[in-house]
C-alpha cells in the first residue's frame, strides 16, 4: 500500500477525526425496557417529548415486551448484554436478582431519588435497605368500585365498616336484579392479589402484620390473618352464578354493563371502565373491622425505573432518571397512566375523580404493601401460588378459613427459618 501523499494526508486525518469523534460524543440513542405495552403511544407522544425539551440533545426509544415474556426475555438479553440503558423494574425479588448479578447500577446518591420517601423505596433495595438499584414510579391502589346509579336507586350507602359492607351486599342480594360482587375465581390471582391482600390490611395492621410475619413473631393462624379469611367466605352467596368459572375480563363485563354493584379492585381499571363511556362509578376504600378503627391500604409499589450496569450511554441514562423524580413527571405519568400514582414526595393534582379519590385515601389511611410482596415468595412452596390456590377455594367455599391459615404456615414454615 502506498503512503498518502503530504498534500492528501491532512484529509486522511479529517476524515478520521470525523468517524471518530461523532461516536465519542453520540452514545446512541437511550433504549427504555419495559412490560408496559399499553402505555407505548403515551410514552412516545407524551413522556418522551416531555424529557427532550429539558434535553433537547438526547434520543429516546421505548421498546416495551408483553408482560408474560417481560422478565424472561429481559434476563436473556441482560445476560447477553443486548438489553436497553433503562429498564422498568418489577419490584422486589426480580430486579433484586439482577441486582445481585451485577446487572443493575447501584442508584445511591443519584439526583431524583431524594424526592422519594424510604416506604417508596423499600421495594428497589437489599434486604438491609442499604443499597438502591431502581428509581421508584408508581404505585396501584386496592378498593372497591361502585355502581352510583344501582346504589341510589336502593338508597346505599358506601359502607365504612365490615358490618355496613355485609348489610350492602344483603340488600343487593334481596333486590334480585343485580349481582352484589363482581367477582370470579377462574383465574385465580384476583382473590389474592386483589382481594386478600386487599382487605387485609385492616386487620392485621398493614406495616405491623406484614413485618410481624417477615420476623417470626406472627403466623398465618394467629386471628388477624385467619379472619380476613373468614371475611372472604362470607363473601361466596353474593357472587354470580358461577363464579368458579368467571375470569377476570368476565367480572370487568359484568361491572361495565351495570349488571353487577361492587367490583373489588385495583386503581389500574380506572383507564378499563372509563373507555366504557357511559358507566357512572365512584370507590370506596377497604371497609374497617370496627367503627373508628385506624384504615390501612394495599398502596403497592408497581414500577420503578433502573440504569443497565452495560449501557453505553449512563450519562443520559441518569439524566433521565433524574427527571423521572421531577415534579413534571410525577404530574405527567399520574394524569395520563390514570390508577398509576406517583411515589414521590411531589404534590400531584389529580385530573381524574376516581383516581383522586383513591389517591386521597393516603391522607386518612396507611400505606402498606401487598402481604407476600417482599422475602416470602423466595421458597418452596411459592407463597404467591399457594394464596391464589387457597383463597380461590374459599371464595368458592371449598375450603374453610381454618385449613386455609394452616395449609399456609405449614408451607411457610418448611422453608423460612423465623417460622419454624
Amino acid at each position: 500500500m502506498t503512503r498518502p501523499t503530504p498534500l492528501f494526508r491532512p484529509l486522511a486525518l479529517a476524515a478520521a477525526t470525523l468517524m471518530i469523534f461523532p461516536l465519542a460524543a453520540q452514545a446512541g440513542p437511550l433504549v427504555i425496557e419495559s412490560w408496559r405495552v399499553d402505555d407505548k403511544t403515551l410514552w412516545e407522544e407524551e413522556i418522551i417529548p416531555a424529557f427532550q425539551r429539558k434535553h433537547p440533545g438526547v434520543t429516546v426509544k421505548f421498546a416495551p415486551t408483553a408482560p408474560t415474556e417481560y422478565d424472561s426475555s429481559l434476563t436473556a438479553r441482560m445476560t447477553a448484554g443486548t438489553a436497553g440503558d433503562l429498564v422498568a423494574c418489577r419490584a422486589f425479588d426480580v430486579s433484586l436478582n439482577l441486582y445481585k448479578k451485577g446487572q443493575l447500577e447501584k442508584l445511591d446518591g443519584k439526583p431524583g431519588l431524594e424526592n422519594f420517601p424510604d416506604s417508596a423505596k423499600v421495594a428497589w433495595q437489599t434486604d438491609d435497605g442499604r443499597e438502591t438499584y431502581c428509581m421508584p414510579m408508581a404505585s396501584v391502589i386496592h378498593g372497591f368500585f361502585y355502581n352510583k346509579k344501582i346504589f341510589n336507586e336502593l338508597k346505599l350507602a358506601p359502607p365504612a365498616t365490615q358490618q355496613d359492607f355485609f348489610k350492602v351486599l344483603e340488600a343487593l342480594k334481596a333486590s334480585g336484579k343485580y349481582t352484589p360482587l363482581a367477582l370470579g375465581t377462574a383465574d385465580q390471582w384476583e382473590a389474592h392479589q386483589v382481594v386478600y391482600t386487599g382487605i387485609g390490611p385492616n386487620h392485621w395492621k398493614g406495616e405491623e402484620g406484614r413485618k410481624a410475619l417477615l420476623n417470626g413473631k406472627k403466623k398465618f393462624t394467629d386471628p388477624e390473618f385467619v379472619s380476613v379469611w373468614e371475611s372472604m367466605a362470607k363473601w361466596t352467596p353474593y357472587l354470580g352464578k358461577g363464579a368458579s368459572s368467571q375470569t377476570y375480563a368476565d367480572s370487568q363485563n359484568l361491572f361495565a354493563l351495570g349488571r353487577a354493584a361492587i367490583f373489588p379492585a385495583g386503581s389500574w381499571d380506572i383507564a378499563y371502565f372509563r373507555q366504557q363511556g357511559k358507566l357512572d362509578f365512584a370507590a370506596f376504600p377497604p371497609p374497617v373491622t370496627a367503627p373508628g378503627a385506624r384504615c390501612h391500604i394495599s398502596d403497592h409499589t408497581d414500577i420503578g425505573m433502573g440504569v443497565n450496569a452495560k449501557s453505553k450511554n449512563k450519562e443520559d441514562a441518569y439524566k433521565f432518571l433524574a427527571w423521572l423524580g421531577s415534579q413534571e413527571f410525577a404530574d405527567l405519568y399520574t394524569n395520563r397512566v390514570t390508577g398509576f400514582f406517583s411515589l414521590s414526595n411531589h404534590l400531584v393534582a389529580v385530573k381524574d375523580p376516581v383516581a383522586k379519590q383513591m389517591m386521597d385515601w393516603r391522607k386518612s389511611c396507611s400505606s402498606t404493601i401487598r402481604l407476600n410482596a417482599q422475602v416470602m415468595n423466595r421458597g418452596e412452596p411459592n407463597m404467591e401460588t399457594e394464596f391464589w390456590n387457597v383463597d380461590s377455594q374459599v371464595l368458592n367455599g371449598k375450603m374453610t378459613p381454618k385449613q386455609a391459615a394452616e395449609r399456609m404456615q405449614a408451607g411457610f414454615a418448611k422453608w423460612y427459618a423465623p417460622q419454624k
